[in-house]
């Protein structure tokens, strides 16, 4: 007999909740199909297009007929140049046999959680944080175990308190540098810190090299127990390539390589191919990209210091600023919405990040000045008017 299909969906597929900043998107796409004109500070996108380099060797790679399956754990010269890069960016080695091509970074999170996390197992992890943290873990009969960060501290955590909050069941400490929503980058003397709790690490890394000011460090120059989850979708512009990595201890990488033959297969071929040309031949149009965004978040962070809603200390990584509105409003959800039709700007209500991001909006500047710009004489128009 057939389960009632609406009614009986399991309840591990109900447990996920929605990604309210898409909620946010679909609203404001819905109100520009009528016409209206919305600026997106809500989406965490880059606005500029892939490189040429890469686009023309996935071409390149389309027109030779490179359109097959690749080895599950992706194609050998992509591993070897990825480990090439992180040998010469933060002098580590690392093997291509610890290196797994994924289809995006999302799907390499469901494959190092799955070897990670048996039900009951806790996984730590920051308060706020990326939305779709909690929804793996759940989906997998983990638990999350959330480590309030504050914006007087810069969003990161305390070594302190993160080793009251492990426990026996603690599978894994997770960590986001640089790191949405808030854009805190951790220093090295901070990460080495965190190292030092022994406790296994995952290092959601898939905003590295968006970075201003000082240089930045990867966990595994303070530590082997460690797994790092890197994509190709932000530094270089390639959302929809869907392409990402994770960097694993070698004694899981077999468990993981079974999950994806299984799951995924295998990345897309030809993508990888743009992604060799990503590593190899992009450094300037990273480095333009950098100093674009860099122009834009201090542009950004000036305006909100105007206003009376920036954070207490100044972002210094990916393309976000996690402002703090708790004087207007305890109810970032509705007050995002109310923004979003009053003022047509487009944000992220930071209960999307969990508890400890309610009172807080998020804004990307991963859009053009100009629109930024727009967008703040919107909202100090807006927040004026609430006084």
């Amino acid at each position: 007999m057939l389960r009632n299909r609406e009614l009986d969906c399991t309840q591990r597929a109900n447990n996920v909740t929605s990604f309210i900043v898409m909620d946010v998107l679909e609203k404001a796409k819905e109100m520009e199909a009528c016409g209206e004109d919305v600026v997106h500070l809500e989406i965490g996108e880059p606005d500029f297009d892939t490189p040429q380099p890469i686009k023309e060797a996935a071409m390149g790679a389309l027109a030779a007929g490179n359109t097959h399956y690749t080895h599950s754990l992706g194609k050998l010269e992509l591993r070897e140049a990825i480990a090439d890069f992180y040998d010469r960016k933060y002098g580590v080695g690392l093997s291509p046999q610890q290196i797994i091509i994924t289809s995006g970074s999302s799907p390499g999170m469901l494959l190092v959680f799955s070897v990670l996390v048996e039900r009951g197992d806790e996984v730590i992890l920051p308060d706020p944080h990326y939305a779709c943290y909690p929804n793996f873990i759940r989906y997998l009969e983990g638990t999350p175990v959330y480590v309030p960060v504050r914006g007087e501290d810069g969003f990161k955590y305390s070594p302190q308190v993160v080793k009251k909050a492990a426990g026996p069941l603690t599978a894994a400490l997770m960590l986001n540098s640089p790191a949405n929503p808030t854009g805190a980058v951790y220093t090295g003397h901070e990460l080495q810190a965190l190292a030092d709790l022994n406790q296994m690490i995952v290092s959601d890394e898939v905003y590295g090299g968006l970075v201003y000011g000082e240089g930045e460090h990867t966990i595994l120059e303070f530590t082997k127990e460690a797994f790092v989850i890197g994509g190709f979708s932000k530094i270089y512009a390639m959302t929809g390539w869907r392409l990402g990595y994770v960097i694993a201890p070698p004694e899981y990488v077999r468990s993981m390589q079974k999950l994806q033959q299984n799951l995924f297969i295998c990345a897309a071929s030809f993508a990888q191919e743009g992604a060799i040309a990503a590593l190899t031949s992009c450094d300037r149009h990273v480095a333009e990209m950098v100093e674009l965004y860099d122009q834009r978040r201090r542009y950004l962070l000036e305006r909100l210091k105007k206003i009376g809603i920036a954070p207490h200390v100044d972002p210094r990584g990916a393309f976000y600023v996690l402002a703090d509105v708790s004087k207007y409003t305890s109810d970032s959800l509705a007050f995002a919405f109310e923004i979003l039709e009053q003022a047509k700007v487009a944000v992220t209500p930071g209960i999307d990040f969990g508890q400890n991001g309610e009172g807080h909006l998020r804004f990307s500047y991963a859009n053009s000045l100009e629109n930024i710009e727009k967008g703040m004489d919107r909202l100090e128009a807006f927040l004026q008017q609430q006084k």
